[in-house]
């Protein structure tokens, strides 16, 4: 009779566990994932949250180094700044056969770029990563045959 029982309480058991360290793990990686990689340190992430809950411009911080990087590929190049946690986006230059269908020039806590060749095109997304300009995504993507 012991048996009868002990077992199904210590499934339940063991189930119960699997769930709670399940949640655990996901709520963990969660949060990192939507958060997209640190933005330099948490006094800067809150200025941003505080900014876009009081919808107003983003203004980086004069005095803070500008740091320059161009992030470039097959598609061409994207010259993005960084001045603390804020992206600047300076210039989006195509390769050859490719053309830019647009760009952000920010300031904002990231930037993107998007450039086409034919049916395929390369969107880019730059943020800066304690002040340093870091891709966050690059999405490629390829139009169907429209045959």
């Amino acid at each position: 009779m012991s048996r009868r029982i002990g077992y199904p309480v210590l499934w339940l058991l063991a189930v119960a566990v699997a769930v709670a360290v399940g949640v655990a793990a996901v709520t963990t990686v969660g949060a990192s994932i939507r958060g997209r990689g640190p933005l330099g340190t948490s006094a800067g992430n809150e200025s941003i949250r505080t900014d876009q809950l009081n919808e107003q411009t983003s203004v980086p911080d004069p005095d803070s180094p500008l740091r320059r990087d161009a992030i470039s590929g097959e598609w061409g190049s994207f010259e993005v700044g960084c001045r603390g946690v804020y992206a600047i986006g300076f210039e989006a230059r195509p390769a050859p056969g490719w053309r830019v269908v647009s760009y952000e020039t920010g300031p904002d806590d990231d930037v993107d770029a998007v450039f086409s060749k034919a049916a395929r095109s390369v969107d880019l997304e730059v943020f800066c990563n304690r002040g340093q300009p870091t891709v966050a995504e690059i999405e490629r993507n390829t139009l169907p045959d429209n045959d």
